[in-house]
């Protein structure tokens, strides 16, 4: 489902989502029995009980047409399937929904399984302006099916959507008003763009639409109808003022920048090189709690904090375990509840256990002289520490072993947040400690209620009913948890045969219901598969930071570059981008942490600060006359805090200036003297340069303008010539300004400006559409 875009059904909404009934309105041509009628019928026992295409041929188009027996506003599809693979099963396929047969817009793109689980793809039902689209008819392309020379097939087609006639009523004739506006905003910007004013006029005021944002108004008349350069800049900065750039602000990729904290070079007390420990952060009090981990000859149970305010550490207890507290341990969790100011500690690998080590997702590569420690020996003890009240600084045991009490056995390199309003605590995955048996077996999904110190083993489901027992299986993983959605989102890590996984799932917490959203996210512009990853969430931007590091197997070591990911998720399935570092410079690398796994990051949500501590460092490329395996075992105890900068207001605003005053200054080359139009570029044109971009380049070209257009010699021309040129040179002038309005509509959000779309450029595609 990597390439769908869902919008969900407000709650309001929800409620009235049932079963939409269809008919077969038409289809290619079928193969034998196999007609289209089949797929209104589940028969997943019949292998007869399908349409199959004619043709074997991939790049023959083939088709299905479905008609709704009532409008409705299609909220998903789901594809039934035989009771086990068949090579003609359809793979990759596209879906139309439209009021009219040859008025149809793509909704979903994507690919099914080979296997007997149905699956249901949720349809993009909704406008960019939040407007209902209404359905009559829905067309099915099949594309592809599993294996190459077979015809396709699909078994059964199941839709659900809104279809209440009330309901419809209202949303059918809002989206008819929505259609009516997006066509005359289409035609007014293409009478304006053509320099047809009056009619452009006559039908704005005709109208009650609004083509654009009246500052964008003013900025068209500026450039293009008065070419007033300081109106002009006057418009960009009442617009930064107004806040239109911040979308655009928003969207611009970040730069990451890294700054080293206190450490043992500074002196004072702090933690030990070390991997595979645990840390929290109470974000209100700026204290970030750091317990346990591997300093590569034992397993840990000191207990820290570190005052963001003082940028110092404070050893909390040197041995927790004779508090009495939680035992020396790594790959363990920890989190903090900001309602209660407690702090949760669940799982570990201890001294005895012969994987002991910093936590790589499956990378545990000491191996203890003795033999490994029974599980039946090894109960998964659960603790809680307060910070706050009268029993401020104990530890309380809430559990001796998890499993008596339904929740989960002794586990390691799982996941654990918490939703402090609801406190209730939720472990997804790691691997069940059982000693080295094989094949490995991973932890599930659990809730704990912590009033009534209740665990649950929750079953989460896809919309189709299957379960989704691939989500939890996986340690090494990431998952973090939305309040305002009350969605956990897990991904990457490893599976089966120490398998890298880049899958993504998105799991509500109220209805039970896990979604794919990637397959794949690394060929989806994500970050490569990577179990060291290390991922915080920004609920109140909708985002998501992942930190990739170190990436080790147990045949080869290797090394991969530290890198920064932010995964945007305010639309399913969301999209990565690459976070740079900030500045270039002979000492960048230094200003960076260096590559490691086993290490542990929290994120200070007030200050959008992220938080870095020790892991085990890779190889170093200055200590390669050491041996392999004692560099894999350097410990770090490094602390690091990374913010991420976005571009300014002031920089849109720069970057404005800098479009309108090249464009100022190729006019004034063809109609001021040479040396005025020299003076605007070395004084007006060139304080508003970015070197650090291509704006240099475009900057050197201006110069060489001014010189071609001098060395150009003015003839003597008859006057209709001289009439001709003229009209040519205002056309030229006009087309040219139309290009530079364009350009900066780009920092302008998609209500604030005229459509992007050119009618002319829809003429093709509309004739195209009539005919196929």
């Amino acid at each position: 489902m990597s390439d769908s875009r869902a919008a969900s059904v407000p709650g309001s909404v929800e409620s009235l989502v049932d079963t939409v009934a269809y008919s077969i309105a038409g289809c290619s041509e079928h193969s034998s029995r196999y007609v289209a009628d089949n797929i209104l019928v589940d028969n997943p026992k019949d292998q007869s009980s399908r349409w199959s295409g004619l043709h074997e041929d991939p790049h023959v188009k083939q088709w299905l047409l479905l008609r709704l027996d009532n409008p409705s506003i299609i909220h998903s599809i789901t594809f039934g399937k035989y009771h086990k693979s068949h090579p003609c099963n359809m793979k990759e396929f596209k879906i139309l929904i439209g009021m009219g047969e040859n008025d149809m817009t793509e909704v979903l793109h994507a690919s099914l399984k080979d296997d007997n689980a149905p699956e249901t793809f949720p349809l993009r039902h909704m406008k960019a302006a939040g407007v209902y689209a209404p359905s009559r008819f829905l067309k099915i392309i099949p594309l592809t099916a599993h294996s190459s020379s077979y015809h396709i097939s699909i078994w059964h087609v199941a839709l659900k959507g809104v279809k209440e006639p009330a309901f419809m009523q209202g949303a059918t004739s809002r989206y008819e008003q929505y259609r009516e506006a997006a066509a005359l905003r289409h035609i007014l910007k293409h009478l304006r763009t053509r320099g047809l004013l009056a009619p452009y006029k006559a039908l704005l005021a005709a109208s009650d639409v609004q083509l654009e944002h009246p500052l964008v108004t003013r900025l068209y008349e500026s450039i293009v109808s008065h070419a007033d350069w300081s109106a002009a800049e006057e418009v960009i900065r009442s617009s930064a003022d107004s806040g239109l750039f911040d979308a655009y602000l928003q969207s611009s990729p970040p730069r990451a920048v890294w700054k080293r904290l206190q450490n043992s070079d500074f002196g004072g007390p702090h933690p030990c090189r070390r991997g595979g420990h645990a840390m929290c952060i109470d974000e209100e009090a700026g204290i970030i709690y750091l317990f346990g981990g591997f300093d590569g000859q034992r397993s840990l149970d000191d207990f820290w904090s570190y005052s963001i305010a003082d940028d110092s550490w404070e050893l909390i207890s040197e041995h927790a375990s004779l508090g009495p507290g939680p035992s020396a341990r790594s790959c363990h969790r920890m989190i903090f509840d900001s309602r209660t100011g407690c702090i949760y500690v669940l799982g570990r690998l201890t001294d005895g256990d012969g994987d002991a080590d910093d936590g790589m997702g499956g990378a545990h590569t000491r191996e203890s002289s003795a033999d490994s420690t029974s599980f039946q020996d090894c109960p998964g003890d659960f603790w809680r520490y307060h910070t706050q009240g009268p029993i401020a600084g104990s530890w309380e045991l809430l559990s001796d072993d998890t499993s008596d009490a339904g929740g989960p056995l002794l586990l390691f390199d799982h996941q654990m947040v918490m939703d402090s309003a609801a406190q209730t605590l939720y472990v997804c995955g790691g691997r069940v400690h059982e000693g080295h048996s094989s094949p490995a077996k991973y932890s599930g999904l659990y809730s704990y209620e912590v009033a009534s110190q209740k665990w649950t083993l929750l079953q989460p489901r896809a919309p189709s009913g299957v379960l989704h027992s691939a989500m939890w299986k996986r340690y090494g993983h990431c998952m973090v948890f939305d309040p305002s959605s009350r969605c956990l989102i897990i991904f990457s890590g490893m599976g089966d045969d120490d398998h890298y996984l880049s899958d993504m799932y998105s799991y509500e917490i109220d209805t039970n219901t896990a979604t794919q959203l990637y397959v794949n996210f690394s060929s989806s512009g994500g970050p490569d598969k990577n179990s060291t990853q290390r991922a915080v969430i920004d609920p109140s931007l909708q985002e998501i930071y992942v930190l990739c590091g170190l990436t080790r197997n147990r045949a080869q070591p290797s090394r991969t570059e530290s890198s920064t990911w932010l995964y945007k998720y305010e639309e399913q399935p969301g999209r990565w981008a690459h976070i740079l570092p900030e500045a270039s410079g002979s000492n960048e690398r230094s200003m960076q942490p260096r590559t490691r796994y086993g290490h542990q990051i929290v994120y200070d949500l007030r200050s959008k600060t992220i938080y870095l501590h020790g892991g085990n460092a890779g190889p170093a490329d200055d200590d390669g006359h050491e041996e392999a395996d004692a560099i894999a075992e350097r410990r770090l105890d490094d602390l690091w805090c990374m913010m991420l900068k976005r571009p300014e207001p002031q920089e849109a605003v720069r970057r404005a200036k800098f479009e309108l005053r090249c464009q100022q200054f190729r006019e004034m080359c063809d109609a001021a003297p040479a040396v005025e139009a020299l003076k605007f570029l070395q004084s007006q044109v060139a304080e508003v340069v970015d070197h650090n971009t291509p704006e240099t380049d475009t900057f050197s070209n201006l110069l060489s303008l001014l010189l071609t257009r001098q060395q150009q010699p003015s003839r003597p021309s008859p006057e209709s010539s001289s009439s001709n040129a003229a009209d040519n040179d205002l056309r030229d002038k006009h087309q040219t300004r139309i290009k530079v309005f364009e350009s900066l509509l780009e920092l302008y959000p998609a209500d604030a400006k005229q459509p992007s779309p050119n009618l002319v450029d829809m003429v093709d595609w509309y004739e195209q559409s009539a005919h196929e």
